[in-house]
């Protein structure tokens, strides 16, 4: 595969995760220990309610092996808003957070919008204009995820790709499914787990899926996390692509 495919979920702490992912025994304190080690990326939540302190990115970036990603949610307050352009300052205090910190292990953001917010060309386009590529000389990677079915569409794929912007895929939801490469890398969240399934999917699924991320890897980066549904088994998901990939 001629680009990086990068597989995980959402968060480390889950009391759930402590029977079904992590060794027995294991202290909290060495979660994120074991989670970067068995998984190739984890996206950050804890970002999208707070701010966090340099010391924590520090911390994190400390933790985890060479090659490993975080991606990061970014806070509510820059994007749950009626007027997204309104929100430039909560967007400067995120970015100014300590992001840096975690060097080469800061992958892309994911601005996530509200189920509410309606596409708006001028609004859209003026907030994707002040979202920078570079943060004190390290390369900034930015993805949307639009929850309303009116962003499917021509001109908004258009304004991320003018940008090189990702447009994330959210899979398995009744959210709209936005699937345009837009960008030099493919940020997926798929959300079909099972309880009934040990794996969270079916073989068959897992299998179709390793397959589509195969062919994806072919043009572009891929980031793909298993989030929400039956979350207790996300982390078995997860598992199960990389050992086919």
């Amino acid at each position: 595969m001629p680009h990086p495919i990068r597989i995980g979920v959402g968060g480390w702490t889950f009391e759930p995760w402590r029977s079904t992912f992590f060794p027995p025994g294991l202290r909290q304190a060495e979660e994120l220990h074991f989670a970067s080690r068995a998984l190739t990326t984890i996206e950050v939540n804890g970002t999208y309610y707070g701010t966090q302190k340099p010391e924590t990115f520090a911390k994190w970036a400390k933790e985890t092996p060479d090659g490993f990603v975080f991606t990061l949610k970014a806070p509510r307050f820059a994007t749950a808003r009626r007027v997204l352009a309104e929100g430039t300052e909560s967007i400067t205090r995120f970015l100014a957070s300590g992001l840096t910190e975690l060097g080469p292990k800061l992958g892309p953001i994911n601005w996530q919008l509200p189920p509410t917010k309606k596409f708006d060309p001028a609004d859209v386009a003026a907030f994707l204009d002040f979202l920078p590529d570079r943060l004190e000389g390290l390369p900034l990677r930015h993805a949307i995820e639009a929850r309303h079915d009116s962003f499917a569409c021509d001109e908004f794929t258009t304004l991320l790709r003018d940008r090189n912007i990702a447009a994330i895929q959210a899979e398995d939801t009744d959210y709209p499914l936005i699937d345009a490469a837009t960008a030099p890398f493919a940020y997926l969240r798929i959300m079909g787990t099972r309880e009934a399934e040990p794996l969270g999917y079916s073989e068959a699924d897992l299998d179709r899926w390793a397959t589509r991320l195969r062919d994806m890897a072919a043009a572009r980066e891929v980031f793909l996390f298993v989030i929400s549904g039956h979350k207790a088994a996300n982390p078995a998901a997860a598992l199960a692509l990389i050992q086919r990939l």
